[in-house]
């Protein structure tokens, strides 16, 4: 439908006219096709609906309910009328007609069918149906609304378009509406893109689903307890453009819920470990102190010999305590350098690395402090108790790392206090208990993380005899 927008131009008192195309009319009426019979397999749809609504016109909209089309198409499996069984009959071909699980809500599952849509129960239902039935989809919605619309022309003469529709909901909206499932004979994707509004700016990127605007529609007219399973929708303006409803439905690269709520879980476990990286560029955005708490509280969940608490993590939020300590490092560093036989050019370079614990917005130090070991008569039992609590608090610092990433903070995890343990327990004046397990330098990255570092092949990290 082509309309006049005028819009008023860069010379005074004058017009100019800018022709557009719109989807909608200055008026449509919603007809139901009343007197239509209880379809059973095999019947007549075309004749019924010839019989029933014989003032069909040319450019009208004709809109079925895909309840219809299973029936006649003999798409109703015989299932126990008992309403246990029944259900349980009902999750079975659930399972058969879906190609993958979306979410789980309570005991109803959003699955995508073979149709590639998106919905509760992959559109099996069991409403407007015998006790003892449920009604698959049709098997191509598509063709089912060419076969109709063919049908039509043939037997009065008149050139339709067809909407197949099945109801279902939307995502980040409350309640059901019909959208078309099956369509023919009408541009189903009404594109904005490039055109001007009354106020005279450019559409962008705006796509109106029409098909689906028809299919919900008309259901104001049939409705889901009257029977009336066929609506008219008449004085749109309609252009077939060889579109069908599978043309509504969204790829996998720009779904944004391609990914259901289990999947989605599913592959952020799998991926939480693999995409920490080591941030060392930070922005100046402050850390949110309650994601830093969070992920401590993650961090101390990991395991711990003897049902101790072996983990310290100390948060270094004075900035005047921060600088003193990494000056005394610093300066210890430099001596043990020299004492090498670094040159000073050398001695700066390495000096350098140890500038993101000055930079990072916060630093967090963890300790191990292995309270509740035992004690043995002998020192090699001794050492290996030492060493099982230190790979517990590993443990936990590989935790706050990625529980870190989780919070989309980055961290960096630099081991230098490791080598200045007496200086770390004088300067902050902890007891000799406590074991520095390297510091870790906090903040939001200033621009996107490294590439992830390549799976290690099994020569390289794990050893199977």
């Amino acid at each position: 439908m082509w309309t006049q927008l005028r819009r008023w131009s860069a010379q005074p008192s004058t017009w100019r006219e800018f022709p557009l195309t719109d989807h909608a009319s200055a008026k449509i009426e919603l007809l139901p096709v009343t007197g239509l019979p209880e379809f059973r397999p095999g019947d007549d749809l075309t004749g019924a609906i010839v019989t029933a609504a014989p003032w069909l016109r040319s450019g009208d909209v004709v809109v079925v309910t895909s309840k219809a089309f299973s029936k006649v198409e003999g798409r109703l499996v015989r299932v126990p009328s008992d309403p246990e069984a029944r259900d349980a009959a009902r999750r079975e071909l659930i399972e058969q007609e879906s190609v993958r699980v979306v979410a789980r809500i309570s005991r109803t599952l959003i699955t995508e069918n073979r149709l590639g849509i998106v919905q509760a129960a992959a559109g099996i239902d069991a409403s407007n149906v015998r006790h003892d039935e449920v009604a698959l989809l049709p098997a191509d919605p598509d063709a089912s609304a060419l076969a109709l619309r063919n049908g039509l022309r043939e037997r009065l003469g008149v050139e339709v378009a067809v909407v197949v529709t099945d109801t279902m909901g939307r995502a980040w909206r409350v309640g059901q509406t019909d959208t078309a499932i099956g369509a023919s004979g009408l541009r189903v994707l009404h594109g904005y893109a490039g055109q001007i509004d009354v106020q005279g700016n450019e559409l962008a990127v705006t796509q109106v689903a029409v098909a689906d605007e028809l299919a919900a529609a008309a259901d104001l007219v049939k409705g889901k307890l009257g029977g009336v399973p066929v609506a008219v929708v008449r004085g749109l303006d309609i252009v077939d453009d060889g579109s069908c409803a599978r043309d509504l439905i969204r790829s996998g690269e720009v779904d944004l819920f391609r990914l259901g709520t289990n999947e989605s879980i599913a592959q952020g476990r799998r991926e939480a470990v693999p995409n920490r990286r080591s941030v060392r560029q930070f922005s100046e955005e402050p850390v949110d102190p309650a994601a830093l708490r969070r992920a401590v509280a993650s961090a101390l969940t990991a395991p711990a010999p003897h049902h101790t608490h072996p983990v310290r993590f100390l948060w270094l939020r004075d900035h005047g305590l921060r600088r003193k300590l990494l000056d005394a490092m610093r300066e210890a560093w430099q001596a043990d350098l020299a004492g090498d036989g670094f040159t000073p050019e050398q001695i700066a370079k390495r000096l350098s690395r140890g500038d993101i614990l000055y930079r990072a917005p916060e630093l967090v130090i963890p300790f191990l402090v292995p309270e509740g070991a035992h004690t043995y008569r002998d020192e090699r039992r001794n050492g290996h108790e030492h060493t099982m609590f230190t790979v517990a608090a590993g443990a936990a610092v590989q935790g706050l790392l990625v529980a870190l990433a989780a919070e989309d903070l980055g961290s960096c995890w630099i081991g230098s206090t490791i080598f200045a343990a007496d200086l770390v327990r004088s300067t902050l004046g902890l007891d000799e208990q406590w074991e520095p397990l390297g510091s870790v330098a906090i903040g939001y990255p200033a621009g996107d993380p490294p590439p992830a570092r390549g799976p290690l092949t099994t020569g390289e990290g794990l050893i199977e005899l």
